[in-house]
């Protein structure tokens, strides 16, 4: 990502390993939130697609959802943009939903409000989650 044209890797959070959340039957997840700083050049579904393009570099094959895939790239937040489009939804539309999204996120940006106003710490709270040695257990939605 630091390689794309006008993009600074700002941070890094650790690596966390997570429990698949729908497919279970799968290896866990390796999840990693980064901070990009690229705002002054790209636009978000500009992004994505730069994104999209790394993972088929890496030899992703876009079809199976949620199933096991040797990388996922998601574009979570771009600013405090909202976008809504058939390919990108800014925010993610599930972020407070994941803990392995919000645990890294807080990692990095432990101050971050969500374009709602909604505080990374109080969207964690309403999650049911166990965090072990860097791997988190997130209990089934539902």
């Amino acid at each position: 990502m630091s390689a794309l044209n006008d993009v600074q890797l700002t941070a890094c959070s650790p690596v966390y390993y997570t429990e698949p959340q729908d497919v279970r039957n799968q290896p866990w997840f390796a999840n990693q939130v980064v901070l990009l700083d690229c705002r002054t050049v790209w636009t978000a579904p500009d992004l994505l697609q730069a994104l999209l393009g790394i993972e088929s570099q890496m030899g992703r094959i876009r079809g199976q959802s949620k199933g096991p895939r040797i990388i996922d790239l998601d574009l979570l937040l771009f600013g405090t943009q909202h976008h809504a489009s058939r390919d990108l939804i800014l925010p993610h539309p599930r972020i407070q939903d994941r803990a392995f999204v919000l645990i890294p996120l807080l990692d990095i940006a432990p101050y971050l409000s969500l374009p709602d106003g909604t505080n990374l710490s109080k969207a964690l709270e309403r999650l049911s989650f166990h965090v072990h040695d860097r791997r988190i257990e997130q209990a089934e939605e539902g």
